[in-house]
């Protein structure tokens, strides 16, 4: 499918103020479910340097540094993909035999180690969770996943939450709600303690719906040995197939935030605003 996408984020400040380093993440991730077909972003005021690279976790990431005063910062991204996925069912699990708890050949473990658990690190409120969706899977490690997104949009109420970090799975279990990023984090921490390697993913998901405006969307990601990483969206109880694009995904929701900076301005206040739009079609 190809969408195109417009997201414009706007911060005004009550002052002028000194922009820090700011982090962008809002370059498509391209991989086997997504081809880029054309981005381009702009800053303004326009940073004294810029430079684009590649993140630990190998996402495409701008630096801008700025000099002078301002009093408001706009970054503005375009792009357009083609999202590949059509049957995100289409892969073959490795060791398929093997129960939940899974543990990983040494190697895998290793080189996830960062996107995994100690055994009984979680919280209890979450391993109940979890082994809810083992229970009901049959501890299939094949459809765990499924299961437990599904599960998740069952109990939890999605609710908007435009400004402030992800809250902790435990946070959400006992207020019952959260805001997609919220909710991705819970089937992060779920899979995690089953033994499974997770990440957290931000991006955008269409849906069709003119009328609502789109936003950015929060969705987490499990490693299944055959199968790569797989997405899934809590928040809809569904694979993640075709209607989502990846912008960074990362062991810690912080590390794949769309935008990250500061500013220096004494008694300065600021405010957000964003405005996402996606078309489907050539």
């Amino acid at each position: 499918m190809k969408l195109t996408v417009h997201h414009r984020t706007s911060y005004r400040y009550s002052g002028p103020v000194s922009l820090e380093r700011h982090v962008i993440r809002l370059h498509p991730r391209t991989d086997a479910s997504i081809r880029l077909i054309d981005y381009d972003l702009s800053i303004d005021p326009a940073p004294q340097i810029h430079s684009d690279n590649l993140d630990p976790e190998g996402n495409v990431i701008t630096h801008a540094w700025f000099e002078g005063e301002t009093e408001h910062l706009t970054i503005e991204a375009r792009a357009i993909v083609d999202t590949l996925v059509t049957d995100p069912f289409r892969y073959l699990i490795a060791e398929p035999d093997r129960a939940l708890p899974y543990a990983y050949a040494p190697d895998f473990a290793r080189r996830l180690e960062q996107f995994r658990l100690p055994p009984d690190a979680a919280p209890v409120s979450v391993r109940a969770l979890a082994l809810d969706a083992a229970h009901e899977s049959k501890r299939n490690q094949a459809t765990y996943a499924r299961v437990l997104a599904t599960m998740i949009q069952e109990r939890m109420t999605v609710i908007g939450r435009e400004s402030g970090e992800a809250q902790s799975a435990e946070v959400t279990l006992a207020t019952g709600e959260g805001a997609c990023r919220d909710l991705a984090v819970l089937f992060v921490d779920c899979c995690r303690s089953m033994g499974l390697a997770a990440r957290f993913v931000s991006g955008y998901c269409y849906t069709g719906d003119t009328a609502h405006p789109a936003d950015l969307h929060a969705w987490g990601e499990v490693f299944l040995r055959g199968g790569g990483w797989r997405g899934y969206d809590p928040s809809q109880g569904l694979a993640v197939a075709d209607r989502h694009i990846a912008l960074a995904a990362a062991a810690e929701p912080a590390a794949a935030a769309p935008v990250t900076g500061s500013y220096r301005g004494d008694g300065i206040t600021h405010e957000l605003t964003t405005e996402v739009d996606i078309t489907a079609g050539a």
